[in-house]
């Protein structure tokens, strides 16, 4: 059962971190076409290997660098393919935005967002779909989805590549074409937008980010009471205790960046949740991130953080929140001055177990989810409460 439902070795095969970031690595320009898909046994990995040596070699002799080959239309390319392969994991919006911010790129949530909402689901990938890695690696792999959206102007194929050509060129020397099963024409994707929608409201001014791959427009809407939890392990506990109602949206704080600190993935409690059959029963917000096998109604990367006085901060059990994927909302009924009380009265970010050392200096620099969760941000509205103060 194993070898058939999770076939060949390596990364798990499905549309998570590490395939999602693989077809990054393509889309992107810095890895030579379908050469991040093969699955771990086959030796075509060898063929590429060498043929990746010679193009080092090549790119050397045309003086052309990394920073060449990232820029801005390339990170839209990049974002693009993430979108059309059912969203893959959230991670890529903290990734991309990153990768952005080393080069110097202003290219955020919002940015990755917007191209997702442009760019229609034609990928039939796990776990929206029903195959897996190897499957699209067999039928073409990355290159065969991105000659799929240039059908639409999609695509900004100008830019330069690992190979020294353009991803023009280098598409057009591709021969094949949407199999119908994994990939499907662009013509007629399985949805016309991508499967990870932003969101923005009072109660996530810097964005927060979810995953609707799968689901029906009347599940992307929800309203209901919060109820909060200062961390992952108390919602946890509470989840496997069932003290928890259905139309409730859980609240998990002190998870983000800095409040972690590290922005571990929430998946043992939405894995707990769907368990129980409560996964389309009840919602989840964190500041914290997830994992792309995340099921259910589960919003992430909910900015500004806990940790840096964000409005997830100071909720309290019983707030009225709307979550909807289809107006991109994410709001709680309370107004400015509610909200402006409650941060007068707010005792400031969490204690952790870290007083001291590297961890706890990462604490005090690293950024929001928005803008990558790095410790350099280049954005000058970028600031942390404490650090200020």
């Amino acid at each position: 059962m194993e070898r058939v439902a999770c076939p060949s070795s390596g990364a798990c095969g499905a549309q998570y971190t590490a395939n999602t970031m693989a077809c990054v690595s393509e889309a992107i320009g810095l890895a030579l076409l379908n050469s991040s898909g093969a699955p771990a046994p086959y030796e075509s990995r060898d063929r590429y290997g060498e043929a990746s040596g010679v193009a080092v070699m090549h790119l050397i002799e045309k003086n052309i660098r990394a920073r060449d080959v990232v820029t801005l239309k390339s990170l839209q390319n990049a974002a693009r393919v993430v979108a059309c392969t059912g969203g893959g994991a959230t991670d890529a919006a903290l990734h991309l935005p990153a990768v952005a911010n080393e080069a110097g790129i202003d290219f955020d949530l919002f940015d990755v967002a917007d191209i997702m909402r442009g760019t229609p689901y034609f990928v039939g990938l796990r776990p929206g779909g029903k195959y897996v890695a190897k499957d699209l690696y067999e039928v073409g792999g990355v290159p065969v989805v991105m000659k799929e959206l240039a059908k639409l102007g999609l695509l900004h194929l100008d830019c330069i590549t690992a190979s020294g050509k353009s991803l023009g060129e280098s598409l057009a020397e591709i021969r094949g074409e949407a199999d119908g099963r994994v990939i499907h024409p662009v013509g007629t994707p399985i949805t016309k937008t991508g499967a990870v929608v932003g969101l923005k409201g009072n109660l996530a001014p810097d964005g927060a980010i979810v995953k609707v791959a799968g689901m029906s427009d009347a599940e992307q809407v929800f309203s209901g009471p919060a109820r909060v939890f200062e961390n992952e392990k108390d919602a946890f506990d509470a989840v496997k205790a069932r003290e928890y109602a259905e139309g409730e949206v859980l609240v998990i704080r002190n998870e983000g960046p800095a409040g972690g600190p590290g922005m571990r993935e929430m998946l043992s409690t939405t894995a707990a949740l769907s368990g129980q059959g409560m996964g389309k029963k009840v919602a989840l917000i964190t500041d914290g991130r997830f994992s792309g096998a995340t099921r259910g109604f589960c919003v992430g990367h909910v900015g500004p953080e806990a940790a840096h006085g964000g409005p997830i901060a100071l909720l309290k059990t019983g707030d009225a929140i709307t979550i909807s994927a289809l107006t991109g909302e994410l709001s709680v009924a309370l107004t400015d001055a509610d909200l402006a009380a409650r941060k007068a009265d707010w005792k400031g970010p969490r204690e952790t177990a870290y007083a001291s050392g590297a961890i706890w200096k990462f604490t005090r620099l690293v950024g929001g989810a928005r803008w990558g969760a790095v410790t350099h941000p280049r954005a000058k509205a970028e600031r942390h409460v404490y650090m200020d103060q």
